[in-house]
């Protein structure tokens, strides 16, 4: 494989009975919108589910960008309380986030609670710049393993980007048990780069084998900075690779919008840069681009999407 990652020696195809490391920080609250307005609610579209369901999101909360004043869209002092809001609302078993660095992480499980767990280092090393990270519902999955690797000819290389991107980008993934089937599965998290075609096209390839590899059903989430149905990255991981776009595999509980809104009224014609994907076998019972609100104030420049699914 020309990535030159080795799935066996990552240990995806080896379920292991331990993990050690698990981050645990702390905050609170509680709040939702529909999708092309801007109204919040106090009921998820989706919510906590019941075995065998798993609900599933991707989520790029948007990095603590220093120089932002109080007001401004961006500020993360004035979003943290929204994404605690919005993830302690809608409590998925299992989310994928993009750009959140190690200071906001304690937004995230203040919302999800106690039963929660997180996999994922930052992509500088250790806690150093933004994690692509997985958080899990401990109480209904098992992680068996997780790794963590730079997409570049030397993914074992911390801070490695060799394929024409600036900007180092990762690969999280983690091997479940759910508790409540036994069933076993694969869940990776990424987010591609935004400038590189070369490089999104690269990334789509390694997440494609190291799904293929592990031979078990299999949840992608990602921003991958891509348009679904008109790029090659999707070409790459859905026309040719064979995976399940979600949105379009399920109820769709929302209307269709683009997911990078960028603080303004999500656009009808914009391009779904966030995506799920699953293998095929893996039943997509409903799919939501979520526009949720507080108060007028967004949680970050990306809405959030989510799918319900149930494993084969």
């Amino acid at each position: 494989m020309e990535s030159g990652i080795s799935i066996t020696r990552r240990g995806i195809l080896t379920s292991a009975t331990a993990l050690g490391a698990a981050a645990a920080v702390g905050t609170t609250l509680g709040g939702a919108l529909p999708a092309a307005g801007q109204t919040s609610s106090d009921s998820p579209l989706i919510g906590k589910v019941k075995a065998p369901d798993l609900h599933v999101m991707s989520f790029n909360i948007r990095y603590d960008r220093e120089g932002t004043q109080p007001g401004q869209p961006d500020y993360w002092p004035e979003r943290k309380p929204l994404v605690t809001a919005f993830v302690e609302l809608e409590k998925p078993t299992i989310l994928g986030v993009q750009e959140a660095e190690f200071n906001q992480l304690g937004a995230l499980e203040a919302g999800l609670g106690p039963k929660y767990r997180m996999l994922g280092f930052g992509r500088d090393g250790g806690a150093g710049g933004e994690y692509s990270s997985i958080f899990y519902d401990a109480s209904r999955l098992e992680a068996l393993w997780w790794d963590q690797f730079w997409l570049s000819d030397t993914p074992d290389l911390i801070g490695s980007a060799t394929w024409g991107n600036t900007v180092t980008r990762i690969v999280t993934w983690v091997r479940f048990r759910d508790l409540a089937t036994g069933t076993e599965f694969l869940h990776v998290n990424s987010h591609f780069d935004h400038q590189s075609e070369n490089a999104r096209v690269r990334s789509a390839e390694v997440v494609r084998s190291l799904i293929a590899d592990s031979g078990l059903p299999a949840v992608f989430t990602a921003d991958c900075n891509a348009a679904a149905e008109a790029s090659a990255s999707y070409t790459t991981l859905v026309t040719d690779g064979g995976l399940t776009d979600t949105w379009l595999a399920g109820k769709q509980l929302t209307p269709r919008v683009g997911t990078f809104p960028n603080y303004g009224t999500p656009s009808p014609t914009g391009n779904r840069i966030d995506w799920i994907l699953t293998t095929p076998g893996v039943t997509v019972k409903a799919a939501a681009i979520n526009t949720w609100t507080q108060d007028g104030r967004w949680p970050s420049d990306h809405t959030p999407v989510q799918a319900l699914v149930r494993l084969p």
